[in-house]
């Protein structure tokens, strides 16, 4: 087995939080390669929905300095990939309606006739029946992750990043000047090692944190665009509108494991939920259904910091919120792997923090209502 000498910082995972911390750490002046089991951006990130949720209240409160920090970079992330890769990464909408659970006075209930007026102009064929809870409006925006699966690996490797696909992380060493990780061909050394995993990010070598893969399902239909001009979140689906004449529509949230199958009875589920209140999707052609792994922890929130072993680092376990948190995510980790002084504090996401926990009560997993199937996607 042969060894050689990568770059200061080997990433394991290729998803959309291993590659733009990579993509913040080239930025720095460090050599990066990141290793991916599969092809980069064709898990969690693959399958995301896409939504930059940020203020959705139904996400957990700590959560939210992060999210805010994340979506004030984005703009600048969004430039960047583009400028780097050729391939634009456009916002698809701007707004977004939501079914809530509870209001406070500091959500943009929707009522009174001039409201649900404007509700019908986004969405012409709303239908009211039964809604059982209150909707809110978010001025909130959405992205397609397919652009961004084309585009960020694209970028990563044209500012100078190597990408080795098929290549999976059997074992972590560490020493002194550094860490040794070998794979099925090779041992390969670096100064620093940082867990992107995602849903994989559990594994022994890796650590052994309480990572667990939490599957969604998830479908686009044919909807023209003037029928659904912003996203339709509630408790039991979200629909997100990609401006080309199709809809996202997702997802399911179920505990079983790494099978990453598709189920005809549950996809059926979520058209129906979707078409209750936008009856044109009962009838829309299918073009596409699948399924992804989102990174679920024990409290739902990431896992940033620094690993119990040495010159090691985890960034992981961003559950619905891979898309969302990347920019964010990037910068921090960056800033707490150069010892430079960080823009929010990681206290909330620290890897330590689950030291007692064995497994994930599935219970404590936040419900569909929020944003995305990420999560690396999640991703």
């Amino acid at each position: 087995m042969g060894r050689s000498r990568t770059s200061d910082v080997l990433i394991a995972g290729g998803g959309i939080i291993g590659l733009s911390i990579g993509m913040e750490l080239l930025s720095h002046g460090l050599s990066v390669t990141v290793l991916e089991r599969g092809e980069a951006m064709r898990a969690a990130s693959w399958a995301a929905g896409g939504m930059l949720a940020a203020h959705d209240p139904e996400n957990p409160p700590a959560l939210l300095p992060l999210s805010i920090h994340s979506l004030e970079h984005y703009p600048a992330y969004l430039e960047r990939i583009t400028a780097a890769s050729g391939q634009p990464v456009p916002l698809r909408t701007q707004w977004t309606l939501q079914q809530v659970r509870s209001t406070s006075a500091d959500l943009d209930l929707i009522a009174g006739d001039a409201a649900w007026e404007e509700v019908r102009q986004w969405i012409p064929g709303f239908t009211f029946g039964d809604l059982g809870h209150p909707i809110i409006r978010l001025e909130e925006q959405s992205l397609n992750p397919r652009d961004l699966c084309r585009a960020l690996p694209e970028a990563f490797v044209a500012e100078g990043g190597t990408l080795r696909e098929k290549t999976t992380v059997l074992d972590v060493e560490t020493s002194a000047a550094g860490v040794v990780v070998r794979t099925a061909t090779e041992r390969i050394s670096a100064g620093i090692f940082v867990n992107c995993c995602g849903a994989w990010s559990g594994a022994p070598q890796l650590g052994g944190l309480p990572v667990e893969p939490v599957k969604g399902q998830m479908a686009t239909v044919a909807l023209a665009s003037e029928r659904l001009r912003c996203v339709l979140r509630t408790p039991e689906f979200y629909a997100i509108p990609r401006g080309d004449g199709h809809v996202t529509i997702g997802a399911t949230i179920e505990h079983v494991g790494f099978d990453e199958s598709v189920e005809e009875h549950r996809i059926e589920r979520l058209l129906r939920a979707a078409a209750s209140l936008v009856p044109e999707i009962d009838r829309a052609a299918r073009l596409e259904i699948w399924a992804g792994l989102r990174p679920g922890t024990p409290d739902g929130l990431p896992v940033l910091g620094a690993a119990a072993m040495e010159h090691c680092w985890h960034a992981t376990g961003h559950y619905r919120d891979g898309i969302l948190l990347a920019p964010g995510t990037a910068r921090l980790m960056t800033q707490a792997i150069l010892g430079e002084p960080l823009d929010v504090p990681l206290d909330d996401f620290a890897p330590y923090r689950f030291r007692a926990v064995k497994s994930m009560p599935q219970e404590r997993i936040a419900p569909v209502s929020a944003c995305c199937v990420d999560a690396n996607a999640a991703e």
